[in-house]
């Protein structure tokens, strides 16, 4: 039986997906949106906060105590020093405005020692953080759980790594893992992944929230970027 869990959680997977191997740069789109996603998505997985039953959108929290993972924790006290209780969507946008959201996740994954910290000189003026890969089995690892899943289709699923890849894609992020002649082969399969329709081993209400969060993190920045065209035309005129 095949048991590999995931070597990283699933917002650091995003932040190794995007980073190029040697020049230690980011690459897809809008990350700090699914990367969001991804930690209300592991939030939601270790049961520290829920959808509200009675009002669909609105996020509870179940337990406030230490995850021991300090961006989670910073994340889950955000959301427990709430007065009122807010909307998945609205939580997405919050956590992705996080200062430095993508550097803590670094900073976390160079403690671990599966990448470094180090700087670039831009134009002899500038300094540019960059995370080159020290150790590549990690994301190695991850990448070879995601093709298993879309190309292979195993019986059984690890849901971390459909949610991985529902995740990747909405970072454009799957170009990465997969050959172009795969993702158009395989399109309908990673659909359905995206979809949600390969969770089968959480409840539906898990399965819910985390669908809307991953869904919340492929609209924002196109609504986003609408809103930011619409104010710049009409001040323009």
């Amino acid at each position: 039986m095949h048991t590999n869990e995931l070597k990283v959680k699933l917002y650091e997977g995003l932040v190794l997906l995007s980073l190029h191997d040697e020049k230690g740069t980011t690459e897809g789109w809008y990350i700090e949106y699914t990367v969001a996603a991804a930690l209300l998505a592991e939030l939601l997985l270790a049961k520290r906060i829920q959808v509200n039953a009675d009002n669909k959108d609105k996020i509870e929290v179940l337990d406030a105590s230490p995850t021991g993972d300090q961006v989670m924790d910073e994340v889950l006290q955000k959301i427990a020093a709430k007065k009122r209780p807010d909307t998945l969507k609205n939580w997405v946008m919050s956590v992705a405005n996080i200062s430095k959201l993508k550097h803590k996740v670094a900073e976390q994954l160079v403690a671990d020692g599966i990448i470094k910290s180090d700087e670039k000189k831009i134009l002899w003026l500038f300094t540019q953080k960059i995370y080159p890969e020290v150790d590549p089995e990690p994301e190695r690892h991850l990448r070879h759980e995601m093709r298993r899943l879309v190309l292979d289709k195993p019986l059984e699923i690890d849901p971390r790594v459909a949610l991985m890849v529902a995740l990747a894609k909405s970072a454009y992020l799957l170009k990465d893992v997969f050959s172009k002649e795969e993702l158009k082969t395989h399109k309908k399969r990673i659909e359905q992944i995206a979809k949600g329709e390969e969770l089968g081993a959480l409840t539906q209400d898990v399965i819910d929230a985390v669908q809307a969060a991953v869904m919340v993190a492929v609209m924002l920045p196109a609504m986003l970027a609408a809103t930011t065209t619409a104010t710049s035309s009409s001040s323009s005129c």
